[in-house]
């Protein structure tokens, strides 16, 4: 897809003047980049408001669960806007950020575009520690921190406009991102079938290992906690065959990139 879609980019840079190449803000990885974050995040933000709303009984409160998903959250994301503070990046992520704990069985958890993040109670058994759940919401923070819904959506539209090449250059409108986004996400749908490419998923766990020790978490308890998830999961499908990469390749993965994380981790 991607190679396919960097094709149509040059063609459609050349017919409307569009740059579209940008840099991922931790794991320094190039990606297309069409579409506006801002116009991104605010969809986002109606999408998560609308997942809110319609799951309001099941939203968690004042339990030391609760409580515990915005500590974390609100220490991960204190870690990451000093990095990009650090890094000169700070005013290109207007994220306003929002956790919350959500009742229901599937051992999961997201963060859309703009830094909503919800988590839900089917995970909490396998994160056991605040550093475990570091774990978990620090790869889906990367996640946006990284853009890769940005990337996907570029992706789409750089289809999109590659079609109107022999017609009149086409500009990227506002209204081209809210379709691309609804496709990806779905508004009022289950917002955690987005699926990232396997590379999406492995630099998500690059940059969340960063993320977590950046936050003060000990990078090497997302080893126990990995495994921890792979005692669980369901065997038999090959991994070419599934956007994450198999638990084996993952724990061997994120063994290897500790050494790098754990230059960023502060007690």
């Amino acid at each position: 897809m991607f190679k396919y879609s960097a094709m149509v980019l040059a063609c459609v840079t050349l017919a409307s003047g569009l740059s579209g190449c940008a840099t991922s803000a931790v794991t320094g990885k190039k990606y297309l980049k069409l579409v506006s974050a801002d116009q991104v995040n605010e969809q986002a933000a109606l999408a998560y408001k609308d997942f809110l709303s319609k799951n309001s009984s099941k939203v968690v409160t004042g339990t030391a669960d609760a409580t515990m998903v915005k500590r974390v959250g609100n220490r991960l994301a204190t870690a990451v806007n000093q990095y990009l503070q650090s890094t000169g990046r700070a005013n290109q992520f207007n994220f306003n950020w929002e956790f919350n704990l959500v009742r229901s069985d599937d051992v999961n958890a997201w963060c859309m575009p703009g830094g909503k993040v919800a988590v839900y109670t089917g995970i909490l058994p396998v994160t056991r520690t605040e550093a475990g759940l570091a774990t978990v919401m620090g790869h889906e923070i990367a996640h946006a921190i990284e853009e890769h819904s940005v990337a996907q959506a570029s992706n789409q539209i750089a289809l999109q406009l590659g079609g109107q090449i022999l017609g009149s250059a086409a500009g990227v409108s506002g209204n081209s991102t809210l379709g691309v986004f609804n496709n990806l996400y779905g508004l009022g749908g289950n917002l955690a079938q987005l699926k990232f490419s396997r590379s999406d998923e492995s630099d998500a766990d690059a940059a969340g290992l960063i993320i977590m020790a950046l936050a003060g978490y000990n990078p090497n308890e997302a080893v126990d906690f990995w495994k921890r998830m792979a005692s669980g999961s369901q065997k038999g499908q090959p991994e070419f065959l599934s956007t994450h990469p198999s638990d084996e390749r993952r724990i061997a993965d994120i063994q290897k990139l500790i050494p790098n994380a754990m230059k960023y981790y502060k007690k």
